[in-house]
C-alpha cells in the first residue's frame, strides 16, 4: 500500500513510508504518532504495594509495610533535598543582587576608601558568581533526578485546584427581620449543635478543613454566632482552657466569612482558599490572625462578667424583695439606718433596753425609726397578741409607739 495507509499498516510490523524502528525497543510506530503523545513518561512507574504477589512464606502485610515506609523516607528525603536547594539558589540570588546593587552605588564615588570597597566587592561578586553556577548545576542535577525517579500513588496525580460556586440571592439576607433571624437560629442550632461543637473543640488546621469539606453546611453565621455564645458561657463557669480553644474556631469562621464578604461569594465556596492561605501566610498574616484571638477572647472575658454582675443584681434584688416588710421597706437597709443604741437593742434582742433608748431620744426621732422598723417588719407590734388571736394585728403603729412610751414613762 501507498500514502496514508502505509503508515497505518506500519504498526502492525509492515515497513512503509514514514515508519520508524526504536532503538532497542523493537516496536514499529508511526512518526505522526509520536509526534502528539510522548509515552515516555510512564515507562517507570512504581506501583502500589498491594498489587504485587510475594511467595507463600514472606509475610505480605510486612513487606508492603516496610515498602511503604521506605517509599515515603524517599520522598522525604527528595523534598528536603529540593527544599535546601531553593533556599540556598535563593540567598545567593538575593546576595548577588545585594553586592550589584553596593557596587553600582561605589562607582559614583572616586575616594580611596571606596576603591578600596569596590575592590573588595568583586572579589565577592566573582565568589558569588560561581556560588550560582555551582547552585545553578546542582538545580539541573535534581531536575534530571527527580525526572527519573518513578511515579507511585503519591505522585502520580495531584490537585491542580478545587473549587466551589454556589448561586445565592445576596438579598436575601436583607430582607430577614430580626425575629426571622432568630428563628433560623433556633432551628440551625437545634440541627446541627452537635456538630457545631465538634469544630469547636478542633485544632489542627487539617482537621478543620476536612471537617468543613465532610459538613459544608456549619460554614454560614450561625456557627459563628453559636460559637460566639459558647465561649462566654464557657468563661462565665470558669473553663478558661476550653474557652480559649472555641475562640481559636470561632475566629477561624469569621476569617471566613470575611474573605467570602470581599470576594462576594457563598463562604461554603472559599473556605479552602482561607485554609490554603493560613497555613502558607507569611509572619504579617499570622499575627493579625492571633491579634484578633486576643481581642475576642478579652472580649469575651468582658461579657462574661458583664452578665455574672447582671445575675449577681438580680439575685440580690430578688433577696431583697423577699426581705420586704409590709410596709415596703428593706429591714437591711433600715437596720442600717438606725443609731448605733437602737442597733444595740436589736441585736441583744431586749425591748426593755429599746424602750429606755426610745425615752432618751427625741420622741419625732424615735417615732420615725420606730414608724421604719414596723414598715420593713423588724418590729412587730402587739406581737403576743398576734400570737394569740393566730393573726397579724392590722391596727395602726402610732399607739404602739406610745405604748411603748407610756410603760416607759410610768417605769420612771
Amino acid at each position: 500500500p501507498r500514502g496514508p495507509e502505509a503508515e497505518v499498516c506500519s504498526v502492525g510490523g509492515i515497513g512503509g513510508a514514514g515508519s520508524f524502528l526504536e532503538a532497542g525497543g523493537g516496536i514499529e510506530r508511526p512518526a505522526w504518532v509520536v509526534a502528539m503523545v510522548d509515552y515516555s513518561v510512564w515507562d517507570h512507574i512504581e506501583v502500589s504495594d498491594d498489587e504485587d504477589e510475594t511467595h507463600p512464606n514472606i509475610d505480605t502485610a510486612s513487606l508492603f509495610r516496610w515498602r511503604h515506609q521506605a517509599r515515603v523516607e524517599r520522598m522525604e528525603e527528595a523534598q528536603k533535598e529540593r527544599e535546601e536547594y531553593e533556599k540556598g539558589n535563593t540567598d545567593v540570588k538575593r546576595k548577588l543582587g545585594e553586592c550589584q546593587k553596593k557596587l553600582n552605588e561605589l562607582v559614583v564615588a572616586e575616594t580611596d576608601d571606596a576603591k578600596k570597597e569596590i575592590e573588595k566587592l568583586h572579589s565577592e561578586l566573582k565568589q558569588l558568581k560561581r556560588e550560582e553556577k555551582d547552585w545553578d548545576k546542582k538545580g539541573n542535577q535534581l531536575k534530571k533526578k527527580e525526572k527519573s525517579t518513578p511515579w507511585n500513588v503519591d505522585t502520580l496525580c495531584k490537585e491542580g485546584f478545587s473549587k466551589s460556586i454556589f448561586n445565592v440571592s445576596s438579598e436575601s439576607n436583607d430582607a430577614e427581620t430580626d425575629e426571622d433571624k432568630e428563628k433560623k437560629h433556633k432551628t440551625f442550632v437545634g440541627k446541627y449543635e452537635k456538630q457545631v461543637k465538634h469544630f469547636g473543640m478542633l485544632s489542627r488546621w487539617d482537621d478543620s478543613q476536612k471537617y468543613l469539606s465532610d459538613n459544608p453546611q456549619l460554614v454560614c453565621e450561625e456557627t459563628a454566632n453559636y460559637l460566639v455564645i459558647w465561649c462566654i458561657d464557657l468563661e462565665v463557669e470558669e473553663k478558661h482552657a476550653l474557652m480559649g480553644q472555641v475562640a481559636h474556631q470561632t475566629i477561624v469562621m469569621q476569617f471566613i466569612l470575611e474573605l467570602a464578604k470581599s470576594l462576594k461569594v457563598d463562604p461554603r465556596a472559599c473556605f479552602r482558599q482561607f485554609f490554603t492561605k493560613i497555613k502558607t501566610a507569611d509572619k504579617q498574616y499570622i499575627e493579625a490572625f492571633n491579634d484578633e484571638l486576643e481581642a475576642f477572647k478579652e472580649r469575651v472575658r468582658g461579657r462574661a462578667q458583664a452578665r455574672i454582675e447582671k445575675a449577681m443584681k438580680e439575685y440580690e434584688e430578688e433577696e431583697r424583695q423577699k426581705r420586704m416588710g409590709p410596709g415596703g421597706l428593706d429591714p437591711v437597709e433600715v437596720y442600717e439606718t438606725l443609731p448605733t443604741e437602737m442597733k444595740n437593742c436589736f441585736d441583744a434582742k431586749d425591748i426593755q433596753l429599746l424602750q429606755d433608748v426610745i425615752s432618751k431620744i427625741d420622741p419625732t426621732e424615735a417615732k420615725y425609726h420606730m414608724q421604719r422598723c414596723i414598715d420593713s417588719g423588724l418590729w412587730i407590734p402587739n406581737a403576743k397578741a398576734a400570737e394569740e388571736e393566730g393573726e397579724k394585728n392590722t391596727g395602726e403603729e402610732d399607739p404602739v409607739y406610745e405604748e411603748v412610751k407610756k410603760e416607759a414613762t410610768e417605769e420612771k
